[in-house]
């Protein structure tokens, strides 16, 4: 048990006190409590943990700085800095509270003075024996603490979740049309492919005519455009989504789709685009009407492998906008099982 000798020795004690994990001792056991708390001197370079150490106690930093850091590599160059502990600070209380490991080393960076409970030569279970009432509001309050910092760290994720979204967005999103990149169906939609999903691709033909006698931003208006038939059907579906995936190939993807509503959605959005209004190319009375090539399939039942039957749906679609387009073709391929 901690020797108090001085004033002094009993306020420096009695600082730990503020550590939350006391928060709800009657003023008796916080006296009981800095029976048991000590000192400790550290000099410059000398640690106060390192990883592997078990969590026996809390320190309070009175005088001089500590560090907190994780080492990636064989020298100290190569640490990377967790935090800094400044006087008056608590350490340790959230891994004395979860009785952890420490997974990180805590540096003295000058000569530095601690307070911490139990004091150098305890552990909790000692003074557990000694004070069993008290210790057991002690790690009632470290529950809570624990508790009440979990939901803290939620409350910040919920709070940032509106930027996070905005990032994602922008990482993930078409700027010019707004359709989400392939990318999106790369990194985040591939994670969850449920069975019957339907892919339907669109290419626009004869695009090559209206780009050169109008010009990229012709095209740019009419990708647009496009890209509106495609989220109003993913809008009316409730479900699926509008993306772009080469060049000025777009497309949606529809996950529990079923063959016959594939077929129609397809069909569907090859009179959409055929329907879109003509645009005069300024060569006398020469107009640009939209048609556009459609190649749709199911997966899995037409291929067991995503990545085979995406590209075989691109090949497809290509092969058929090459040799003329303003077809709605299926993509089929026996798979042997």
């Amino acid at each position: 048990m901690a020797e108090i000798n001085s004033q002094k020795d009993y306020a420096d004690l009695s600082l730990i006190l503020k550590s939350v994990i006391f928060s709800n001792l009657l003023p008796g056991e916080k006296q009981s409590v800095i029976d048991w708390v000590g000192k400790i001197q550290l000099k410059r370079g000398e640690l106060l943990f390192s990883p592997g150490k078990k969590a026996d106690h809390i320190y309070l930093l009175l005088d001089g700085f500590i560090r907190v850091y994780k080492q990636n590599g064989d020298g100290a160059g190569d640490a990377d800095e967790i935090a800094r502990f400044t006087p008056g600070d608590i350490i340790g209380d959230f891994d004395f509270a979860r009785r952890a490991e420490y997974d990180a080393y805590a540096e003295a960076l000058e000569d530095t003075s601690l307070v911490l409970f139990p004091s150098p030569d305890f552990n909790l279970e000692d003074v557990a024996g000694r004070i069993p009432n008290i210790v057991s509001r002690i790690l009632l309050n470290s529950i809570v603490m624990v508790t009440s910092r979990i939901k803290e760290t939620r409350n910040l994720i919920i709070e940032s979740m509106s930027w996070v979204q905005e990032l994602h967005r922008q990482i993930h999103e078409d700027p010019g049309t707004g359709l989400w990149k392939q990318s999106f169906l790369e990194d985040e939609i591939y994670k969850n492919l449920e069975d019957s999903r339907a892919l339907i691709m669109l290419k626009p033909d004869r695009f090559k005519v209206l780009v050169d006698a109008l010009g990229h931003d012709a095209g740019d208006k009419a990708m647009v455009k496009i890209a509106g038939l495609l989220k109003n059907i993913t809008r009316r579906l409730g479900k699926g989504w509008a993306l772009r995936f080469r060049s000025n190939e777009t497309g949606i993807l529809v996950n529990k789709c079923d063959p016959s509503l594939a077929e129609f959605l397809a069909l569907s959005l090859a009179d959409a685009v055929a329907e879109l209004p003509p645009v005069p190319l300024g060569h006398g009375e020469e107009i640009f009407s939209f048609t556009g090539t459609i190649s749709w399939g199911i997966w899995p039942d037409e291929d067991k492998s995503w990545d085979s039957f995406f590209e075989g749906a691109y090949n497809l679609l290509m092969e058929t906008w090459k040799a003329g387009g303003n077809k709605v073709v299926r993509y089929r391929e026996e798979v042997s099982v």
